[in-house]
């Protein structure tokens, strides 16, 4: 199935993420590349450039937005119309199709009338993906800064919230995620040295060095500085923990400082697990529904789900997509549904 090629984007405030489905419908590339786009709009450029390098053109571009957040916009919707621009800057002759959930796709001259439903709507797209293919499922994405809860069934999305601020109050935006998560967020004290430490509210660590001295961290998901700026090893991570709770790291072994990074894992677990017990109260889903995961932090889902009995299902078993792909097909999954769900609109 299928018409033409089309790159779907999911323009985010620190990544940028695109995928490639080839005019059958398949998946051939996906690609995320790191873009700090609180610190100008050049860096959006010089990402936009990168992933263009790699995927190379279509005639059709279908696009997520959820950098319309980042300091360097006084608005939301300011936001959304900058990165509106930048994208047909770069793409002059393209087609462009922008997502606004529910309303589905409205082109570049409509995006400001449809601003408000067009941000921070990615996690409708990879979860209508989802409904599409399941018949009921609990669909966990969790990224590096954020985890998205929502009921499917029926194809249907049951979400309550819309836009971030009712996701936030419906518990379905948890605003924590495996790589730049700070620490003082999964927790405001750690068990250590047989006592309740409390730990500091400085940017010190992020939940990157936690699961990278788990041995959970998955390779290349951490693609922006240590809190430090320091090297991102187990030592470099054990240092910036240990600043956590005002200790140099040589002051314990590192066994010491492992366990305590499980401990905060485990915290993070426990947080996103209370929240899809929430969802999962609203009895609009049965007890045994699987989970369908997506994102570098899919492997908490994955767990949480194994210890619940549930079956677990990959966003990127969901859609064809070439072998060596399907892990980064989970990785980034709003990109790609943009895509899979623009070709089938124009199909």
């Amino acid at each position: 199935m299928g018409t033409e090629p089309v790159i779907g984007w999911d323009l985010g405030g620190a990544h940028v993420k695109a995928a490639r489905i080839d005019a059958s419908g398949v998946v051939e590339r996906v690609l995320q590349v790191a873009c700090p786009l609180w610190q100008g709009i050049e860096h959006l450029h010089a990402a936009l450039e990168r992933v263009l390098s790699v995927v190379g053109q279509a005639p059709l571009h279908a696009v997520t937005i959820t950098g319309e957040m980042v300091d360097l916009f006084p608005s939301r919707n300011a936001g959304v119309a900058r990165l509106v621009t930048a994208l047909r800057e770069r793409l002059p002759d393209a087609a462009l199709c922008f997502y606004a959930g529910a309303d589905g796709f409205v082109d570049a001259g409509r995006t400001a009338a449809a601003a408000s439903r067009i941000g921070s709507a990615n996690w409708m797209a990879s979860a209508a993906v989802v409904a599409a293919r399941v018949e009921a499922a609990l669909f966990v994405d969790i990224g590096s800064t954020t985890t998205d809860l929502v009921a499917v069934r029926g194809g249907r999305v049951l979400a309550r919230g819309g836009d971030d601020a009712e996701r936030l109050r419906a518990g379905e935006l948890l605003y924590t995620g495996v790589v730049r998560t700070p620490v003082i967020a999964l927790a405001e004290r750690v068990p250590f040295g047989g006592e309740w430490l409390p730990m500091m509210a400085e940017h010190f660590a992020t939940a990157a060095d936690v699961y990278r001295l788990t041995g959970q961290l998955p390779e290349g998901a951490d693609q922006h500085p240590a809190a430090d700026g320091g090297e991102k090893s187990v030592a470099g991570s054990a240092r910036r923990l240990a600043r956590m709770i005002g200790r140099d790291v040589e002051s314990a072994p590192l066994a010491a400082w492992q366990r305590a990074a499980g401990w905060l894992a485990r915290a993070q677990s426990r947080r996103i697990e209370d929240g899809w017990e929430r969802l999962l109260s609203r009895e609009v889903l049965a007890d045994d529904v699987p989970v369908a995961v997506a994102g570098v932090g899919r492997f908490v889902a994955a767990e949480l789900a194994r210890r619940q009995g549930r079956q677990c299902v990959d966003f990127g078993c969901l859609v064809p997509a070439k072998q060596a792909e399907r892990d980064r097909v989970t990785d980034c999954a709003p990109a790609v549904a943009v895509a899979w769900l623009a070709q089938r609109s124009v199909s």
